[in-house]
C-alpha cells in the first residue's frame, strides 16, 4: 500500500493510509498489532469505506513508519502520543471511532484510559488485546482467590502466552525474523489460523523491531498494574478460537469500563483477515449507534451490566 500522508510524532514519522472521503461522515481509525502493519486492515477498510472515512497507520517500528532503535522508545506513552498525532491530523474537529487488534488494542486501552485523549475517542472496538494493567489485576485477583478454577484460567493464559518470554530475549526473536521467519510467516498463518495471508515486504523488520513493544511495557505494567478506568463505549470482540488469549481474561472488564458490549465469534486471532465483512458489519452497527442511531437487538443482547 502507498501512504497518503506522513504524520510527525516527536522524532517519529508515521505512514498513514486512508479510504473514502473526508467530510461529515464519521472517521474510523484502525490500529494494527504485532507482527503486522497497516496492510492487515485492507479488506476491512475497503468494506467500511463506502460509509465512513477510514484511516490506518503503521505504528512505530512497523511498515513504512520510523523504527526507533531504543527499547524505551516503544513505551505505551509514546504509542499514545502517536495515536493522538494521527487523530489530530485526520480528524481535528471530530472524535474518532477506534478499531484495534492485538498490540493495537493494548496501546489503545492505554489511550482510552488516559486524560491525553479525553474527548477525542467516540468509541472503541477492541479485538484480542487487553489492557496490560487490567491483565495484571486479572492475574492477581485469580491467584489470590484460592479458587482452583480461577487459578487454572491463569495457567491456561500463561500457556497461551509462551512467546512473550522469547520476545524478552534481546537477540533470539530479532534473529529468527532476520533468518527467514518472515518468508515462512504466510505459511504459518495458513497452518495455524487457516488464513490465505499475503507476503509483507517489511515483515522481517516489523517482526524484529516490534518485539520491543513487549520488552518496553509488558513486565512493568503487568507486575505493577494501575487502576485504569474509562467511560468510552467499548465494543469487545472475542474470537473464541484465539490461540493467544483465553476468553476469561475479559470477564472482569466491566470493573474498569461501565459501557461494554461483548460479542463473540467462532474465529481465530486475526479476525480482520478471516472475517473482514462480519467485522465491518459489527463496527458499522456500533458506530451508527454511538453516532445517535437506534441500538439494535444484537447490541442490546451484547451489552454487559456494570459491575457497580
Amino acid at each position: 500500500m502507498t501512504p497518503q500522508q506522513h504524520v510527525k510524532s516527536g522524532d517519529v514519522e508515521l505512514a498513514v493510509y486512508t479510504w473514502g472521503k473526508r467530510g461529515k461522515k464519521p472517521t474510523i481509525v484502525l490500529v494494527h498489532g504485532y507482527p503486522d502493519s497497516a496492510s492487515v486492515w485492507k479488506s476491512c477498510a475497503e468494506e467500511l469505506s463506502s460509509r465512513y472515512f477510514v484511516v490506518a497507520y503503521d505504528v512505530r517500528g512497523a511498515g513504512l513508519s520510523s523504527r526507533p532503535k531504543r527499547v524505551a522508545d516503544y513505551d505505551l506513552d509514546y504509542l499514545v502520543d502517536d495515536l493522538a498525532a494521527v487523530v489530530d491530523a485526520v480528524s481535528p474537529d471530530q472524535a474518532v471511532h477506534l478499531v484495534c487488534h492485538d498490540w493495537g488494542s493494548i496501546q489503545c486501552w492505554e489511550a482510552v484510559t488516559t486524560e491525553k485523549m479525553q474527548g477525542r475517542i467516540a468509541s472503541y472496538t477492541s479485538i484480542s488485546g487487553p489492557s496490560l494493567d487490567h491483565a495484571g489485576h486479572w492475574i492477581r485477583q485469580r491467584l489470590k482467590s484460592g479458587s482452583p478454577k480461577q487459578m487454572a484460567q491463569v495457567a491456561r493464559q500463561l500457556a497461551h502466552s509462551w512467546y512473550i518470554v522469547m520476545f524478552h530475549l534481546p537477540v533470539l526473536a530479532p534473529t529468527l525474523w532476520k533468518m527467514g521467519l518472515d518468508k515462512r510467516w504466510p505459511a504459518i498463518l495458513r497452518k495455524v489460523e487457516g488464513l490465505k495471508a499475503e507476503a509483507n515486504e517489511t515483515q522481517a523488520l516489523d517482526g524484529s523491531h516490534g518485539v520491543k513493544l513487549y520488552r518496553a511495557n509488558f513486565t512493568k505494567r503487568v507486575l505493577k498494574p494501575r487502576e485504569r478506568h474509562t467511560d468510552v463505549p467499548v465494543q469487545l470482540v472475542v474470537p473464541t478460537r484465539d490461540n493467544f488469549m483465553v476468553r476469561e481474561i475479559w470477564d472482569d472488564l466491566n470493573q474498569w469500563a461501565p459501557n461494554v458490549w461483548r460479542r463473540e465469534v467462532a474465529a481465530g486471532h486475526w479476525l480482520q483477515l478471516s472475517h473482514p465483512q462480519l467485522l465491518a458489519e459489527w463496527v458499522s452497527e456500533f458506530t451508527d449507534f454511538i453516532e445517535g442511531g437506534a441500538e439494535s437487538t444484537a447490541l442490546q443482547n451484547a451489552r454487559l451490566r456494570s459491575a457497580a
